[in-house]
């Protein structure tokens, strides 16, 4: 579409992110974070389970989403986009059970599962020489100006700055995409070190349900045995019946038994004496 971001090379775009397509039935930034203060009415009966997922621009989950919503249909799941600075907050403030963030966070008190790697591009102002290759090398920018994204206030940010030509940006990908700001031009950076995406939550508050999800952001399958939800019922076993009376087997009484003495014991053989005949 003319004015907007060149992604003529969508297919070179594309390697990399999981699934190789984006995923429209996801919650937009619009997408209000569910409030962990509001408490119920007294007397009411507690509210089900909500699995809360937030995300970090760039991350689609909905192949997850879908995934989840057709094994565990009495969970509702809720997600939404969360793009402040600290990619932990929802989940240490209480606003989400899991996160999807991009490495490095601070760790202290999470549990943490690295995803993926994200393939890094380098944004430049529409026009610019880079727009005439499929992808570039790092060495080749050297004299370029490159702008710090998180001085800029994130990435929407940096990249109007781009595109009023005042330098160029290097972002994620699914980011660059995602934003997909007018008169700009992205295109596959090689030497560029990666990022990576990662699934946390609390390390205390892991239970069946956050088991279940991980699975399914894993690849598991629903049959899969280390699935909480594939793991057979236990069924408590009744007493068997006392044949004798017909009732229930009760064990036996413990008694306790005595033993004539031995007398032979302690003497060593051949040692009892023997009588007249």
């Amino acid at each position: 579409m003319a004015g907007f971001m060149d992604w003529e090379f969508a297919e070179v775009m594309l390697q990399g992110y999981p699934g190789g397509r984006y995923c429209e039935d996801v919650p937009t930034d619009n997408t209000t974070p569910p409030d962990a203060s509001e408490d119920s009415d007294a007397g009411e009966q507690a509210a089900p389970r909500t699995l809360r997922i937030a995300y970090v621009p760039g991350v689609t989950p909905g192949k997850w989403i879908r995934r989840w919503e057709e094994r565990m249909p009495d969970i509702p799941l809720q997600a939404f986009m969360h793009d402040g600075g600290a990619h932990v907050g929802p989940v240490r403030g209480g606003q989400a059970d899991m996160a999807f963030v991009r490495l490095p966070v601070e760790r202290d008190g999470l549990s943490v599962i690295p995803l993926y790697e994200e393939q890094p591009v380098v944004v430049a102002p529409k026009g610019h020489e880079i727009s005439v290759f499929e992808e570039v090398a790092l060495a080749d920018l050297e004299q370029e100006s490159f702008l710090d994204v998180a001085a800029l206030g994130g990435p929407e940010a940096a990249l109007q700055v781009v595109a009023a030509g005042a330098g160029l940006a290097v972002l994620p990908m699914s980011v660059a995409r995602h934003f997909n700001v007018k008169d700009t031009v992205a295109r596959r950076l090689n030497g560029a070190p990666g990022t990576e995406i990662a699934l946390v939550w609390l390390a205390d508050a892991t239970d069946e349900v956050l088991e279940e999800f991980i699975g399914i952001v894993r690849g598991r399958t629903a049959q899969s045995s280390r699935q909480p939800s594939a793991q057979p019922a236990k069924v408590k076993k009744d007493p068997k019946p006392d044949r004798r009376g017909g009732g229930v087997r009760k064990p036996a009484p413990k008694v306790a038994q005595r033993y004539a003495p031995n007398p032979d014991k302690g003497r060593g053989k051949g040692s009892r004496k023997k009588g007249k005949r």
